[in-house]
């Protein structure tokens, strides 16, 4: 009979992973050995690449409307005190309107050099924020109002400092120096299409999901 040990797992894709057999340090895991797959994925189709569900054991995904409110509630304090802040430097907004502006020119007009910068600490201010908070306990202000929080899709753990800054820096880039409409209108629908994990493309970044809590 052979003695050697049993070949490590030939794939460590945290997709495929089953969830582990205690909670890991911050998990969301139900304590003891996680129950079995469900016959039918109960996120709306099979785990990615054939594998088990990775939230089994883990609390429901967090509903699409309370995150786009909690979304909202964080852009608000953010934003608010940092155009406060920018009043004395001119405003962070140019609302100069000579009568003829049209449309096209209030697009091709989007950033002057002044309110570049602003976009520039905004972008800082908002990454750091959506970073720290994440990588703390999952939860920014917003998420801890409504009661969601962010979660590691292999494990349920509270994302690690590169995973957290990740989902921030492709959520707020996009949004704040390029086109802020289309990215926000993007993550919405993905948020009540993806399968079967409601993921944002920041969540698709950081391999996140974001899930309900007590």
């Amino acid at each position: 009979m052979s003695t050697e040990p049993p070949p490590p797992p030939p794939d460590d894709d945290p997709f495929s992973k089953r969830p582990p057999q205690g909670p890991p340090s911050g998990s969301l895991y139900d304590s003891g050995p996680p129950p079995p797959p469900p016959p039918n994925d109960p996120y709306g189709g099979g785990g990615p690449y054939g594998g088990a569900d990775p939230l089994a054991g883990m609390p429901p995904l967090a509903e699409p409307g309370k995150r786009i409110l909690a979304r909202l509630i964080d852009f608000l304090i953010i934003s608010i005190p940092l155009y406060l802040i920018s009043l004395p430097f001119g405003g962070a907004v140019d609302v100069s309107d000579d009568g003829n502006d049209d449309f096209g020119n209030a697009v091709g007009n989007a950033y002057t050099g002044h309110q570049l910068v602003w976009s520039l600490i905004g972008l800082v201010v908002y990454v750091a924020y959506d970073t720290y908070f994440t990588h703390k306990d999952g939860r920014t202000p917003g998420k801890r109002l409504l009661k969601m929080r962010v979660a590691m899709l292999n494990d349920g753990s509270v994302p690690d400092t590169s995973s957290s800054l990740m989902r921030a820096v492709v959520l707020w880039l996009p949004a704040l120096l390029c086109c802020p409409c289309l990215w926000w209108l993007i993550n919405i629908v993905l948020m009540f299409t993806d399968k079967p994990y409601r993921q944002g493309l920041q969540d698709k970044a950081g391999k996140t999901v974001v899930v309900s809590v007590p």
